[in-house]
């Protein structure tokens, strides 16, 4: 490679306690035009790239203080970005196979030839641009799959909340009941100290609780009095229908919603539907619908019932009617919506319907 082959872009350190050869490599490197910095020892180096964009360092091996091995090191753990050239003579060839290992990119042995040291730097140079272009295309990726999966959750809660929708047009539900499930849900989780991708879930998933209810005539769903036995056993059906309309699915929201809607009215005591599970053997996501969904159905008004306030709303819940009692939820589902009931109020004043 002859002078004139320039890079003037690039800004090596060379570091050295021989004077005489920081002049030379200057003045070699210099005839190629890159940008010499100078330091004497380790932590002078260190110095200059605390405050200076260097692009290669170039080290002797062998310095008082800390030697080159360890400043390649330094200088991996602070600067991995850096390639480092390390300096050795023959006979120190373990050792360099050694810094090798410990961050240095390659070692150049002595005594020093100018062609071949200039092109180790070259090579060092076009190693860094090609790890900068990596970088950077990396960034680039990861802002288009931001971007992607952005449009795909907008594209995923479009499509759950139109599921919604066909359920709110076989029942008297509303939108803003959806909505509220959605943040009550939320608030007890948060309470219990869940996870942040489960709170998100459930406040989607939730959503969904009676999606099944598309599958129960409306001389059962919109009944304005009382079920017969008969009618109730075809109504609690909604819970299993739910479930088989959202099996099978790999989306993590569409599973926890299955989960919700078959386990939505489950009691901690054993005495819920469809399955009579006791405990922890319902999902948490489905105990924790339960209430929430128990909450919002007293204080909304219903074809069999006039809509109840909050004060009484939470009394039933809290201290049992006969029909509702505290043991039919979770104690700590429950203790969270004592917690939080003044929360639900303001959620529920903000979305009515």
């Amino acid at each position: 490679m002859e002078p004139g082959a320039t890079y003037k872009n690039r800004k090596v350190l060379v570091v050295d306690d021989d004077h005489d050869v920081l002049r030379m490599l200057s003045a070699l490197l210099g005839a190629y035009e890159y940008k010499v910095v100078t330091a004497d020892n380790a932590e002078g180096a260190l110095g200059i790239l605390r405050d200076t964009d260097i692009d290669i360092v170039l080290t002797d091996i062998r310095m008082p203080g800390m030697g080159g091995i360890e400043l390649a090191g330094k200088i991996h753990e602070l600067y991995a970005e850096i390639p480092v050239l390390i300096m050795t003579a023959y006979a120190e060839l373990e050792v360099a196979v050694e810094a090798i290992k410990r961050g240095a990119s390659d070692f150049i042995m002595k005594p020093l030839n100018p062609d071949f040291l200039v092109h180790s730097v070259r090579k060092a140079g076009s190693f860094r641009e090609m790890k900068a272009r990596e970088r950077n295309h990396k960034k680039l990726l990861e802002e288009e799959v931001r971007k992607k999966t952005e449009e795909l959750s907008d594209l995923n809660r479009e499509i759950i909340h139109r599921l919604t929708v066909v359920a709110e047009f076989r029942d008297t539900d509303t939108g803003l009941h959806i909505s509220r499930i959605g943040r009550f849900a939320r608030i007890i989780s948060e309470i219990l100290g869940m996870p942040a991708d489960f709170v998100e879930t459930i406040t989607l998933a939730s959503s969904l609780h009676d999606i099944g209810k598309v599958g129960i005539p409306d001389s059962i769903l919109l009944k304005p009095g009382p079920l017969t036995p008969e009618e109730f056993d075809f109504m609690k059906t909604h819970t299993t229908l739910g479930a088989k309309m959202l099996s099978g699915s790999s989306h993590a929201v569409l599973r926890m919603a299955e989960s919700i809607s078959l386990n939505h009215h489950e009691r901690w005591d054993g005495n819920g539907y469809p399955n009579g599970r006791k405990g922890e053997e319902t999902p948490i996501e489905g105990r924790i619908v339960m209430l929430v969904d128990l909450y919002d159905a007293l204080k909304s008004k219903r074809p069999y019932k006039p809509p109840f306030d909050h004060e009484k709303t939470f009394g039933i819940i809290v201290e049992g009617d006969g029909r509702t009692m505290p043991r039919h939820f979770d104690p700590r589902i429950l203790q969270a919506f004592k917690d939080a009931h003044a929360r639900f109020e303001e959620v529920h004043e903000k979305l009515m319907d």
